[in-house]
């Protein structure tokens, strides 16, 4: 069944029950992220468009590259319903990235790679939900390969992932000259070890000047959001 969902920055996204659906991450991935003004942006796994229409800024020009045929149709249904000309989604694998895209051409690549891997127990079937969380498709080394070869010298990514995995997802980046120089971990409350981790990447940086940023508490100590929390979703 599908349905629409309205983002917070005033967008509608259509949705479909058959693929991963609006999550958190998502959303704070979009506001972490900081591609520059003009920039041409590649949303690497896009799936149904969600980081590309939270992203969406009438300045950019965005690309989403999605395996999946299926949510490609749903992304380019949500294209036409906004009627948004700086936008488009293409079908296609990640790991054959030359096909689709020139070396550097992109500035700002922004990806929800996926979590777990293959055969780790976290997912039970390799469906369109499993997939966008399993590196059944696609490995860590396969997105850190794609986003080195799209990005210009200087060009940037960010992506969400999670905290037990962080070393694997900094190894694999390091290797194809994406340096990390901005990360924030993410807590439901400022008790509870990070649920997630923001990470920014510069290729070709050099390894000095890591900035690690506050962290985001998501809940306060009585269960109600956070102030900043609820000002990323604009409530």
């Amino acid at each position: 069944m599908q349905s629409i969902e309205k983002l917070p920055n005033g967008l509608d996204l259509i949705q479909d029950d058959d693929f991963f659906k609006l999550g958190q991450d998502s959303i704070l991935l979009s506001d972490f992220a900081k591609p520059r003004k003009f920039a041409n942006v590649l949303d690497l796994g896009a799936g149904v468009g969600t980081l590309s229409f939270l992203c969406w800024r009438a300045d950019l020009k965005i690309t989403g590259l999605e395996l999946q045929d299926g949510a490609v149709q749903i992304f380019n249904k949500s294209i036409e319903h906004n009627k948004l000309d700086n936008i488009k989604a293409i079908q296609g694998d990640l790991k054959y990235i030359r096909n689709y895209f020139s070396h550097g051409s992109i500035d700002y690549v922004v990806c929800n790679p996926p979590y777990f891997k293959s055969g780790s127990g976290k997912v039970k079937a390799l469906d369109a939900h499993a997939l966008a969380r399993m590196d059944g498709e696609a490995t860590i080394e396969d997105v850190a390969v794609a986003t080195s070869y799209v990005l210009k010298s200087g060009g940037k990514c960010a992506m969400v992932f999670r905290p037990e995995r962080l070393i694997t997802l900094i190894t694999a980046l390091e290797r194809v000259r994406l340096t990390p120089k901005r990360l924030r971990f993410v807590h439901q409350t400022s008790e509870k070890n990070p649920s997630a981790v923001l990470i920014e990447c510069r290729k070709g940086g050099s390894s000095d000047g890591l900035i690690v940023e506050p962290p985001l508490i998501i809940n306060n100590a009585d269960g109600t959001f956070t102030e900043e929390y609820l000002k990323i979703y604009n409530k």
